[in-house]
């Protein structure tokens, strides 16, 4: 499922939803103020657009695709509407096997499947340095498992931000303040057209 499936409606307050956005260095906001990072840039964009949303941050810096798996009971709590799930970069990273990753997602998305919690995967993509044989597989992760399990896919968390250095931190790769703005501002469309199936889901009128 993607944003093009989904008509947006219009912003409004409804009832009020709260998301986990689970993932690692880049939702937890490596060396920026808590107020800077990902979750909470997010979640202003979304008030200001009207509508009632919390988003917690559960990134944990390091973290792979296995971690979350590993923490996701505890790490979404009971209650929650909806898991924004940004993992894989650091196995991209580390040059891990792309199925460990791929299982440790799926398994992941299963896990908050069953608990009856929807899911916004967003998407990695492998840095081409690491050759066309690891990127292809690596890349394949995310839209495959988005149309094995019908969620919804935000292609590429970095889209916009990644290589350009204006946007980064020093190390090139994590975004600095003005690389999080751009992030917010490429997702918003999506975390909306989220925000609308959950609430049409749950059958609020809004």
């Amino acid at each position: 499922m993607t944003v093009a499936t989904l008509a947006l409606a219009p912003a409004r307050a409804g009832e009020p939803i709260t998301l986990v956005a689970l993932g690692d260095s880049l939702t937890a906001g490596y060396n920026l103020p808590a107020s800077e990072a990902f979750p909470t840039r997010l979640e202003t964009a979304l008030r200001d657009r009207g509508h009632d949303v919390t988003i917690v941050n559960a990134g944990v810096s390091g973290d792979t695709a296995s971690g979350g798996r590993d923490r996701v009971d505890w790490s979404v709590e009971d209650g929650t509407d909806g898991v924004i799930l940004a993992l894989g970069a650091n196995d991209m990273l580390r040059g891990l096997d792309p199925s460990r990753t791929r299982d440790a997602l799926d398994a992941t998305i299963t896990r908050l499947q069953e608990r009856d919690i929807p899911v916004l995967l967003a998407g990695m993509m492998a840095g081409r340095n690491l050759g066309p044989e690891y990127a292809q597989a690596f890349d394949a992760i995310y839209p495959d498992l988005a149309d094995e399990h019908d969620v919804m896919l935000y292609p590429f968390f970095l889209d916009g931000v990644a290589g350009e250095a204006t946007l980064n931190l020093d190390d090139g790769i994590h975004p600095n303040r003005e690389g999080v703005a751009v992030m917010v501002e490429r997702m918003l469309p999506t975390v909306e057209a989220f925000i609308e199936t959950i609430r049409q889901e749950r059958g609020s009128t809004g």
